[in-house]
């Protein structure tokens, strides 16, 4: 890869208005190599609408506007692909509501010199979560260690957002093969990189439970976690994992 490389930050978004104006020059700040898309679910709330104006004015900014709400795991696809299409190097997932602090990105980027798939972890030094229920953290602790015991993926936050990719981690994915979302989608994508002998990262980040707007937590996003580690274990041990 070139030395000055290019980065793309995909922030998926539905009802995200609260935030958006906010997240994306706060992203931007960080490095003036980073691009932002927003991959935007036809928001009622007119989030696609106000970072249409936005990306009026700032060429860095791109926007995918879809018929309805499809789903996290689409939604990063679809960005996926774009940014594939495109002259990036870096490839970055996070959250559009503050749960991942923009400030955070510049130690991603340090990381990826050296390693493919760099994981923002909550769990890598204690629980490092904040303003969360602690039913919903149990959950999600617990998500990963039953990951962890069912696939043997040797990182301790798999269903973490907060992600950076070297292109060729994406490149060696097949896309079509990729229908989880949420929990499962982030788990999918770690698992799958970890199969293919790309070197993942672990780099401690504190979560912060969002303050404004509502949460996209769901009981089946956490029972669909469930079930897709046993079909990821079983597709690699049958090699057809693509």
């Amino acid at each position: 890869m070139r030395k000055s490389k290019h980065i793309l930050v995909i922030i998926p978004t539905y009802n995200e208005v609260e935030n958006i104006r906010k997240i994306i020059p706060a992203v931007m700040k960080q490095d003036p190599r980073i691009e932002v898309l927003v991959v935007d679910d036809n928001s009622p709330d007119g989030t696609g609408v106000v970072v249409e104006t936005m990306k009026e004015e700032n060429p860095k900014l791109h926007l995918i506007k879809r018929a309805g709400k499809q789903g996290l795991g689409t939604a990063y696809v679809t960005g996926f692909r774009w940014a594939l299409k495109q002259d990036y190097d870096l490839i970055m997932e996070m959250d559009a509501d503050f749960s991942h602090n923009p400030k955070e990105l510049p130690k991603f980027f340090k990381y990826a010199e050296n390693v493919d798939l760099v994981i923002g972890s909550r769990y890598i030094h204690g629980l490092n979560v904040v303003n969360w229920h602690f039913t919903r953290l149990m959950l999600s602790y617990s998500a990963n260690i039953y990951t962890r015991l069912v696939t043997r993926l040797p990182i301790k936050d798999a269903t973490s957002g907060f992600k950076c990719f070297r292109r060729e981690v994406l490149e060696s994915m097949d896309m079509d093969a990729v229908h989880s979302d949420g929990y499962a989608f982030q788990i999918e994508m770690a698992f799958k990189a970890w199969k293919k002998g790309f070197r993942l990262k672990e780099v401690p980040i504190v979560f912060v439970d969002r303050t404004e707007g509502i949460s996209k937590m769901s009981g089946s996003i956490i029972s669909e976690a469930a079930w897709v580690v046993w079909k990821l274990l079983f597709l690699s041990l049958f090699g057809r994992l693509k």
